[in-house]
């Protein structure tokens, strides 16, 4: 009963979280990404880039950049439009302007090792092998939140690839891309949203960015896991540009219904339009 109440009183002033069911405006921006794939830095440069005449720090920055599945109704209908949207989760047909940030998942593997022993979120005793069967399987932590539906990498990227590889609202960003060249790639972002690129306010946006910087972190995986992650997703990694090191990319890509679904018509997997890496 007193649960009810409280779930009731929640929605009366605008503090249960939405989710899935939050409505969803025509100038929405989404960024979408899996866990530890530069997400964090993105919001930031994002924030700066909107408001150059705005201090975004750790404190203020979940009232720049809402979150889908933890920011409430309220924060919601408070938000100035364009309303600026974070989520880690799978594919959603409701938003027209997407961005979404990759990163290479032999990275990511083991940046979420890390990260998630830090939090003590997995036992400190897992060895990394064991962890990258867990990874690979959309298993990383024992017990995900009930809104949490970021299910594998692969599954993931892939929901995204499938149905908006082409899509003139969506843009793919590479986080190897971002670190390697952040003024190239942040006056995309610029372009792709209508807002001014003047190289001044983008060269702003990212010296104001730097409590989240950028960094150039490569995993030091064992071929054996490196194989592992490529056996699962190679053929994925390679529609996205990266190399393979144990696996032949053209033997991933001979088979794979992403590849064919990313095919430029002739058979041939494309990267030359601007939204894509």
């Amino acid at each position: 009963m007193i649960r009810h109440l409280a779930k009731g009183v929640k929605h009366l002033f605008g503090l249960h979280r939405p989710g899935r069911i939050l409505p969803v405006f025509r100038d929405d921006i989404l960024l979408a990404s899996y866990p530890q794939s530069g997400c964090t830095a993105l919001q930031f440069l994002l924030a700066n880039l909107f408001h150059p005449d705005r201090e975004v720090n750790f404190d203020n920055l979940r009232q720049v950049v809402l979150d889908v599945d933890v920011s409430t109704k309220r924060d919601f209908d408070r938000s100035p439009r364009p309303r600026i949207m974070n989520t880690h989760s799978g594919f959603d047909a409701r938003y027209r302007r997407v961005i979404y940030l990759v990163r290479d998942p032999r990275d990511v593997a083991q940046s979420r090792y890390e990260t998630l022993r830090k939090l003590r979120k997995i036992d400190d005793q897992l060895s990394i092998a064991d962890f990258i069967d867990r990874f690979l399987a959309g298993r990383d932590v024992k017990e995900r939140a009930p809104q949490d539906d970021s299910g594998s990498w692969g599954e993931n990227v892939g929901s995204w690839m499938a149905v908006r590889f082409s899509h003139p609202g969506f843009l793919w960003l590479r986080y190897e891309d971002l670190v390697a060249d952040a003024e190239r790639e942040l006056k995309r972002v610029a372009d792709f949203l209508g807002l001014p690129t003047d190289p001044k306010k983008i060269s702003q946006a990212i010296e104001r960015s730097s409590l989240a910087p950028l960094v150039d972190k490569r995993n030091e995986l064992l071929e054996a896991q490196v194989a592992s992650i490529e056996a699962a997703w190679g053929d994925i990694m390679a529609c996205l540009g990266y190399k393979l090191t144990t696996r032949d990319p053209g033997d991933a890509l001979k088979s794979s219904l992403i590849a064919l679904l990313m095919s430029d018509g002739r058979g041939k997997t494309g990267t030359g339009n601007g939204n894509r890496p």
